[in-house]
């Protein structure tokens, strides 16, 4: 069983390396300033901003990050939950972190009202796949960006 709770001022030292383990493993690039920015909108629970969710070990040391943004819907009179990042250190996965992040995001959506709640990853994250797979429906939708 693992315990999954909100993110709270105190994480940050642990949150930052998992946030940069989740950049990277996308093999992309966040700059300080625009990771700093996130984490002051994580800790501001303002309207509009994420809120985040860390999986913890027998220490209440963070291994594990899910950050959430609740929106509105042009389709519903109700409010979305869109899990826009979540990450395992590796070592610690396939042993239910992820599942424990996701259920508690689904614990966060409900508590709120929404009626959907979603998230994307890359074609080739077939590891973390077995699991969306196994948790959620795969949309027919695709992605695009400018």
């Amino acid at each position: 069983m693992h315990t999954v709770r909100a993110l709270s001022p105190k994480d940050k030292a642990a949150w930052l390396p998992l946030f940069k383990g989740y950049i990277e493993f996308y093999k992309s690039s966040v700059s300080d300033e625009i990771m700093e920015t996130t984490w002051q909108r994580l800790m501001s629970g303002a309207e509009g901003c994420h809120i985040g969710l860390v999986v913890v070990d027998g220490a209440d040391r963070p291994f594990g990050l899910a950050h959430v943004l609740f929106h509105r819907s042009t389709w519903s009179p109700t409010w979305y939950c869109y899990l826009e990042d979540l990450f395992v250190e590796p070592t610690a996965r396939a042993k239910g972190a992820g599942r424990a992040l996701i259920v508690a995001t689904y614990a966060e959506a409900d508590k709120r009202g929404c009626t959907r709640t979603y998230w994307s990853t890359q074609e080739f994250n077939y590891r973390a796949r077995g699991l969306y797979d196994s948790i959620a429906t795969k949309s027919p939708f695709l992605q695009y960006r400018r």
